[in-house]
């Protein structure tokens, strides 16, 4: 078993987990040494999953409010005025993906939440002189947005869809994206 699977399998023993998992226990499971879970925690932790270490063993955090996916089209000018509706409505921006057709799916971590984060991500995204990644798609993209309630996602939603950004998600993508 490679180390994505691992890793991936540790994601999947954590969140069946009723109560903590002892890295020995996780490493007996999946027959690695203790100093190998250690590592992929710290791995899993870079990628984004909130892993908490107990005096129990591992758990994984999960933020209880509702999560939507949504997929966008607009051009590199409107990216602020649409990350800017999103925060301004109460929703954080987790990150962006794209679902590339040769190279598959491509994604970064954000956690935009409000209208700073937003202005610190667009500074950053100028300075560094690199783009969008939905440049690399013609500017079709998809944001994990997470917020208070179905009621506010369903307001980012149609505002989105207002501004003619919001674009119908085909079976396929339903289907394997998360």
């Amino acid at each position: 078993m490679g180390g994505e699977e691992r890793r991936s399998r540790i994601v999947e023993l954590l969140e069946k987990a009723p109560a903590p998992v002892s890295g020995g226990a996780l490493a007996r499971e999946l027959g690695v040494s203790r100093q190998v879970i250690v590592q992929d925690v710290a791995l899993l932790r870079a990628d984004g999953h909130n892993v908490a270490s107990t005096n129990r063993g591992y758990v994984l955090v999960r933020d209880r409010r509702p999560r939507r996916l949504f997929k966008l089209h607009h051009g590199p000018g409107e990216v602020a005025d649409e990350l800017y509706l999103i925060v301004d409505m109460g929703g954080t921006v987790e990150d962006t993906m794209v679902n590339h057709r040769t190279y598959g799916q491509m994604s970064a971590k954000l956690g935009l939440s409000s209208r700073r984060d937003v202005e610190r991500f667009l500074a950053e995204l100028k300075d560094s002189r690199s783009s969008l990644l939905s440049g690399t798609t013609s500017g079709y993209h998809f944001h994990h947005v997470v917020a208070d309630s179905e009621e506010d996602l369903d307001a980012i939603g149609e505002a989105l869809a207002e501004r003619g950004w919001l674009v119908p998600m085909s079976d396929y993508e339903r289907e394997t994206l998360r």
